[in-house]
C-alpha cells in the first residue's frame, strides 16, 4: 500500500553556496544517482523557494529546497509493540526488532512513532533505538516532560542498561570504553558514525554476563548518547555485535561494506531504564523482557 508521500525540506548553508542544484541533491541524498535526481527534477518534484526547479540553478545561501517525494511502498516492518508503562505524562514501550523508531531510510508510516501516535497522538519519543535494536523506548506526552527528560538524559540520573551479544570471548570481566565517536566517510551513504580519534567523547561500561566458545554476552551501561554507541564501542575493543553487518573489529565500517546503519542481524536489547519521574519524582524502574531469539543465543 502506498503511503502519503513526504516533503523533505532543507535550507542552503554557506557551504553549498554556488553549487548547482543537481550536484547538491546528488550529494545530499547519495542513495540516488545524479541521473535519478534529474528524473525527479523533470517530474517537477523539487522546488527552490517555492519555484519548480530544473536542476541547473546555482544555489545561494538561505534558499529553501523542498523535495516532494511522491507516495511509495514502504518496506515491511512489525506492527506491534508492548506497553510497559503508561500515565498522563509518560509512555514506555518495548520495541520489536525491525521497526524503526522514527521516519527515515524509506520508512514513513511503518515506524514506532506512527504506531504509538495512532493510540496516543501527543506522545513523542525522548530517544531512539536502531531499527534492529529491541527494548525500551520512552515517550513524553507533553513538551514540559520532554524538555525535562531530554535535559537529564545523558546524566547519572537516567540509567540505561542494554544486553548485547558480541563476537569473540572476552578476556576480562568488565571494560570501560572511552572510544570517541564521529562521522567517517562511507562510499554508499556519504558518512556514517564510527570510532574516530577526532570524534566526540563517549563512555560505556561493559560487564560480562556469560561466555560461549565463540561469543560473549555483555551488560552495557551508557554514560553518553552517541549514535550506534554500543555497536561501535564493543567493536572498538575487538567484540563487534554478533551478526553486525556494518562494524568490524576496530569500530570502523567493514571494508567490503555489506551493510548500512539500519540493517539488522545483530542482537542488542534495551533491557533496563531507571529514572525519577519528571512530574511526581517517583523512582521509575522499567524492564523489557529479552526477546525469544536473543535467549536462544545465550
Amino acid at each position: 500500500m502506498l503511503n502519503r508521500g513526504y516533503a523533505y525540506t532543507t535550507i542552503v548553508s554557506s557551504k553549498y553556496h554556488g553549487r548547482t542544484l543537481l550536484s547538491h541533491l546528488a550529494s545530499l541524498y547519495p542513495h540516488s544517482t545524479p541521473q535519478a535526481w534529474q528524473r525527479n527534477l523533470n517530474n517537477r518534484e523539487v522546488t527552490v523557494n517555492g519555484v519548480t526547479a530544473s536542476g541547473s540553478e546555482s544555489l545561494t545561501l538561505g534558499q529553501t529546497l523542498v523535495w516532494n517525494r511522491p507516495p511509495w511502498i514502504e518496506p515491511d516492518s512489525p506492527q506491534h509493540f508492548e506497553v510497559l508503562f503508561d500515565d498522563p505524562h509518560l509512555l514506555a514501550v518495548n520495541k520489536p526488532s525491525g521497526l524503526p523508531t522514527l521516519p527515515g531510510g524509506g520508512f514513513l508510516e511503518n515506524t514506532l512513532l506512527r504506531l504509538v501516535q495512532k493510540q496516543t497522538p501527543n506522545a513523542n519519543p525522548v530517544h531512539r533505538l536502531g531499527r534492529a535494536t529491541t527494548g525500551i523506548v520512552l515517550f513524553a506526552k507533553t513538551p514540559q516532560v520532554a524538555s525535562q527528560l531530554s535535559a537529564n538524559w545523558n546524566t547519572p540520573g537516567v540509567q540505561k542498561v542494554y544486553r548485547a551479544l558480541a563476537q569473540g570471548v572476552a578476556q576480562h570481566e568488565a571494560y570501560e570504553i572511552l572510544t570517541p565517536i564521529g562521522l567517517v566517510p562511507h562510499p554508499r551513504i556519504g558518512s556514517v558514525w564510527a570510532a574516530d580519534p577526532g570524534g566526540k567523547p563517549s563512555k560505556s561500561l561493559a560487564k560480562v554476563i556469560s561466555r560461549t566458545t565463540s561469543a560473549t554476552t555483555f551488560e552495557v551501561s551508557l554514560h553518553s548518547g552517541r549514535p550506534h554507541q554500543i555497536r561501535i564501542h564493543l567493536a572498538s575493543i575487538g567484540h563487534p555485535l554478533a551478526g553486525d553487518p556494518l562494524y568490524g573489529l576496530t569500530g570502523q565500517p567493514l571494508e567490503d561494506l555489506p551493510g548500512l546503519p539500519g540493517d539488522g542481524g545483530y542482537f542488542l536489547h534495551a533491557q533496563f531504564l531507571n529514572f525519577n519521574h519528571p512530574i511526581t519524582g517517583e523512582q521509575i524502574h522499567l524492564e523489557a523482557a529479552l526477546p525469544f531469539g536473543f535467549s536462544l543465543h545465550q
